[in-house]
């Protein structure tokens, strides 16, 4: 078997860590190892939202949407991506936070691949 290719489910794979199936958090010599660009498989059930505003974004989103109805909140505006193939992209200094309206399910392209954004996970 070759190294370089990797070959996968987003639907098993994205849950091992939080959607995200390409980018920096992968390990090195991984072929999902990236640092110009984050893919993410998102699963999102009715009512589930951001726990905190990104502020200073400092990458270039692209979020497209597979199935359900999705909120995008930016400043002054929200986006709504409510038919299949809906899309939105966003560039630095463009604060954005998200709420699914419907289980909703999405792909989310991001570069380049930094790290800092991720919310703390709160324990129950």
């Amino acid at each position: 078997m070759d190294d370089s290719v990797y070959v996968g489910n987003a639907g098993k794979d994205a849950p091992l860590d939080r959607g995200w199936l390409l980018g920096h958090f992968k390990e090195a010599g991984d072929p999902r190892h990236s640092e110009a660009v984050e893919i993410k498989w998102g699963v999102h059930p009715r009512g589930d939202r951001r726990e905190e505003w990104v502020r200073g974004e400092a990458r270039t989103a692209l979020l497209i949407l597979i199935s359900g109805r999705f909120r995008v909140e930016l400043p002054g505006r929200d986006v709504v991506l409510a038919e299949q193939g809906d899309y939105v992209v966003w560039g630095h200094g463009v604060d954005h936070s998200w709420y699914a309206e419907e289980e909703s399910v999405l792909i989310t392209v991001r570069w380049p691949s930094v790290p800092g954004y991720a919310v703390a996970r709160h324990e129950s």
